[in-house]
């Protein structure tokens, strides 16, 4: 342990999140995966907006040792959520600033450079040293989906089993996940969400705004049709 002289036996305290790089310099592969990383935490941050306890984030560092700030040789995961925490801007994820507390959900966005290390080092990672309970891998150009649970006795991860419909349930955040059709920031195409225990899609603020814009357009239809029939209204 680092002391601030030779004759101090005061300790040095580790970086923190306003010490440490909070980027790591990775650029999302395509556009895609960006807008898909993009919308995981959009539509899940929104759903949770009255809640103060839960962080949802994503391509943020997370720093778990002394050690690997010195090197700087992880990247962040795409996705990731932790619960029984405080919501508030943060610059990277530093666990011994957080109470110990590391991510109970990550998802990563697979892609031809990436996808050896996310089934490789960040699944080890995971698992053996930050003991996410939950771990999903998805491929925004195949739409292809799978999730893994923590085995807490052997530190490693087993495949969960999906739906008929190819859905996989995150039992930590009480959720599911599925490939829907949809458009997002101007893409129309087959994009993973977030689904609520009865199968509804979590919305977009964007989403939100039309389904608004489009009952408000049912119910003039409807007054258009009766004041036809009845005459005007008074």
């Amino acid at each position: 342990m680092p002391y601030a002289s030779e004759t101090s036996l005061v300790p040095i305290p580790p970086p923190g999140e306003d010490e440490l790089p909070h980027d790591d310099g990775e650029p999302m592969e395509s556009d895609r995966h960006r807008k898909q990383m993009l919308l995981l935490i959009e539509s899940l941050d929104l759903f949770w907006r009255d809640r103060d306890d839960v962080y949802v984030s994503g391509n943020m560092a997370i720093y778990f040792s002394e050690l690997q700030t010195l090197k700087n040789d992880f990247r962040g995961p795409d996705v990731f959520v932790v619960l029984d925490t405080m919501r508030r801007d943060r610059k990277s994820w530093v666990v011994w600033q957080e109470n110990g507390r590391t991510p109970d959900v990550v998802i990563e966005l697979l892609s031809e450079s990436t996808e050896s290390v996310d089934r490789g080092e960040k699944m080890r990672v995971y698992a053996k040293l930050l003991r996410v309970p939950e771990y999903f891998l998805f491929d925004p150009m195949k739409n292809a989906l799978e999730g893994y649970a923590l085995d807490i006795s052997s530190r490693s991860y087993r495949p969960m089993v999906s739906s008929a419909d190819g859905e996989l349930v995150s039992q930590q955040l009480g959720l599911r996940l599925g490939v829907r059709d949809g458009l997002y920031l101007g893409s129309q195409g087959r994009w993973l969400r977030w689904l609520d225990p009865e199968g509804r899609v979590l919305p977009t603020a964007e989403e939100q705004a039309r389904a608004a814009e489009e009952r408000a357009q049912a119910l003039a239809d409807k007054l258009v049709a009766y004041e036809k029939r009845f005459g005007p209204l008074t």
